[in-house]
């Protein structure tokens, strides 16, 4: 009876074990508790994870990983919520009150994402240069990335950008310039709203900004549900 408990400890204890290397195959520091996450936020407030609707309830949400709508073509979120560090909320309240005066608001497709969603990415994706290689983790697993768009208050509708959200085409890159010269307006005039406040965009997703200090934070895997 004995050898039998210690046989069912260990293999739970391997399943365990096993479960955690598929989540986190690189060995990386990824916060995945919410012991340590609530430590983590007493010591310093900016580490929370904010709902931004809550911070910002003028905020539209379109968040596709919580739909088919994506280019998994699968549902990879169980809710359709988005988070993002104290910090980086603070400073979407201020963009958000600069569009506002322009008679634009944010839409925010994706902001925080579990280190398990993109090593599923990596896994799956067809083009690996529009997804970020879970060996380093993503900004978008610190809660210091956001990928968004803006509206137009009047109408409600999205502003015309060079492509679709999510898009792996060659026009998705910021600088790409064989563009009608209204897109690239809109393009420019988010562009650089973001990267005035605190945000820089990357090289090949006009809608993908990382924040100023991403650096400063670590690579989380809680899931929506549990914040």
């Amino acid at each position: 009876m004995k050898n039998f408990l210690l046989l069912f400890l260990l293999v739970l204890c391997l399943n365990s074990c096993a479960q955690k290397n598929a989540q986190n195959p690189y060995g990386l520091k990824v916060i995945n508790d919410l012991k340590t996450y609530n430590a983590d936020n007493k010591t310093n407030p900016n580490n929370e994870l904010v709902e931004i609707k809550k911070a910002i309830p003028s905020v539209v949400l379109d968040i596709r990983y919580a739909t088919k709508n994506n280019f998994m073509h699968q549902v990879m979120y169980k809710q359709a919520r988005a988070f993002a560090r104290k910090p980086v909320v603070e400073h979407l309240k201020k963009i958000q009150s600069i569009l506002n005066k322009k008679g634009y608001g944010l839409k925010i497709f994706d902001a925080y994402r579990p280190y398990a969603i993109t090593v599923s990415f990596y896994q799956k994706a067809s083009d690996k240069n529009f997804v970020a290689n879970p060996a380093k983790g993503s900004k978008h697993n610190r809660g210091c990335a956001v990928d968004l768009t803006i509206i137009d208050l009047k109408t409600g509708k999205d502003v015309p950008m060079p492509t679709p959200y999510d898009s792996f085409a060659a026009e998705a890159a910021p600088h790409f310039q064989n563009l009608p010269p209204a897109i690239i307006k809109n393009r420019d005039f988010l562009i650089n709203t973001m990267q005035a406040n605190g945000f820089k965009v990357i090289y090949n997703e006009w809608w993908h900004f990382d924040f100023n200090g991403w650096q400063n934070y670590d690579l989380m895997d809680i899931p929506f549900e549990k914040l």
